[in-house]
């Protein structure tokens, strides 16, 4: 039984990962680039950039922090 929930645990944890992974590609790799490369409708302010980056850095960070938290889970 531990091994069925070992894998379910760890597919869990994977799954945090990679949600993690995606919210800081969108949330701080796309407005990057978009504003560095001038793909914007319209013109970035700086400081909205730069705290929209951080939160969705704290968000990708804070699932990920999740997913090492769930497989504290693992039994032996």
């Amino acid at each position: 039984m531990s091994l069925i929930h070992n894998e379910q645990t760890k597919l869990t944890a994977t799954w945090f990962n990679t949600i993690g992974t995606a919210a800081m590609t969108v949330g701080v790799l796309a407005p990057v680039a978009t504003a560095l490369y001038g793909f914007a409708a319209t013109p970035l302010q700086t400081e909205t950039l730069v705290i929209g980056a951080l939160a969705w850095l704290l968000a990708g960070l804070s699932l990920h922090l999740t997913a090492r938290f769930v497989l504290r889970g693992l039994r032996p």
